[in-house]
């Protein structure tokens, strides 16, 4: 099996730590390392490195590397340009299916948190194996905590296997970012799951569901690989051009919501997950102090509670009296906001750009 890491996105409601031109992937959040090395290392536990590929945007090469070093040249896929998950994930497939079109795939997001990552990968195993056994998309799902509207759902069906503490479902549909009133609901009828962007199947298949699902997509995807057979400098230009033509679009709403439910499988993945997308959603995968609080970088906090605070090296951040706030000092900005409003995080920075701040983008 290969591993793709998917490593090209921008972060925005992380920002001011998160930014365009150096997204959440590549700082250390969590521990010592930046995210996209947790994940590279937590494969490496399973897959030899020359199994493991990255898929980034353009500009983030020397980010990669700078993280990376040993991961070589051919195992990067480089976006044309960007344009969303579902040419990213497209354009990947394309490209491995001409060379190994039926070894089994999954791409893997850059910026998760896992806790125990044992099971983890064998839950990806356990994708890999059912790929051979059915021929179906094999996604991973999570049990939901509360209600939330930045997150896909999975309708999941009956149990199709359950061995070892891993649980498959068969596959019924798949709603993404619902309203917070049918996310209520979702949690309510027990048969909605998380859906946690683990994509497992072969290049050929992937090409089919676009082939059915987004079939114009699909038609492009075509045309790039007759493009890139031609392994000649014209054909790799045509092909940027005909990337290009691509709608900005998730893999979630171009081909997930339009799949054959007969096609998939879900796997129910108890490993401790979290999809670090915004402040608040960090705050609750860190440690916290005796007062809830989270603090990191050079911080003196005084009777407060239930707040994050982060912090640059050049400067002391010192916080009082206050109550869950999100915190996050920058050498050039500085957020404070409500905890519970951490998910507007992404408004500030569309402020910031319709008002000439790009520097800060």
């Amino acid at each position: 099996m290969k591993a793709i890491i998917l490593a090209g996105g921008a972060g925005t409601r992380l920002w001011p730590m998160s930014r365009s031109t150096h997204p959440k992937q590549f700082t250390d959040l969590i521990g010592e390392e930046s995210l996209i090395c947790d994940t590279y290392r937590r494969l490496l536990r399973w897959l030899p490195q020359e199994k493991i590929y990255f898929s980034i945007s353009p500009g983030f090469e020397e980010h990669l590397h700078t993280h990376l070093p040993e991961v070589p040249p051919e195992r990067i896929f480089i976006e044309p340009e960007k344009r969303d998950t579902g040419p990213a994930m497209g354009y990947v497939a394309a490209l491995l299916e001409l060379s190994d079109p039926d070894e089994p795939i999954v791409f893997v997001p850059s910026d998760h948190y896992i806790k125990d990552e044992e099971m983890f990968l064998y839950c990806l195993q356990t994708g890999e194996r059912l790929i051979l056994e059915t021929g179906k998309l094999l996604d991973i799902s999570i049990e939901p905590q509360f209600p939330s509207t930045v997150l896909g759902y999975t309708h999941v069906g009956e149990v199709f296997e359950e061995k070892e503490n891993i649980r498959v479902y068969t596959f019924l549909g798949h709603t993404e970012k619902p309203s917070y009133e049918i996310a209520k609901q979702y949690l309510a009828q027990g048969d909605y799951l998380w859906h946690a962007n683990y994509y497992m199947w072969t290049p050929r298949k992937f090409m089919e569901a676009f082939d059915t699902c987004a079939p114009k997509m699909g038609e492009v995807f075509r045309q790039i690989q007759e493009c890139l057979r031609e392994k000649t400098q014209e054909g790799c230009a045509h092909a940027i051009v005909l990337y290009g033509e691509l709608p900005k679009i998730s893999f979630d709403y171009a081909v997930t919501e339009e799949m054959d439910p007969q096609n998939v499988l879900v796997i129910r993945g108890d490993f401790g997950w979290s999809d670090i997308g915004a402040w608040d959603t960090l705050y609750h995968c860190l440690s916290q102090d005796g007062y809830q609080n989270v603090v990191k970088g050079d911080c003196l906090v005084l009777d407060s509670t239930g707040s994050l605070v982060y912090g640059v090296p050049e400067k002391k951040v010192t916080v009082l009296g206050v109550q869950d706030l999100i915190i996050v000092d920058t050498k050039d900005a500085l957020l404070v906001c409500r905890k519970d409003q951490a998910q507007r995080v992404k408004e500030i920075v569309q402020l910031l750009a319709q008002s000439g701040h790009q520097h800060l983008l």
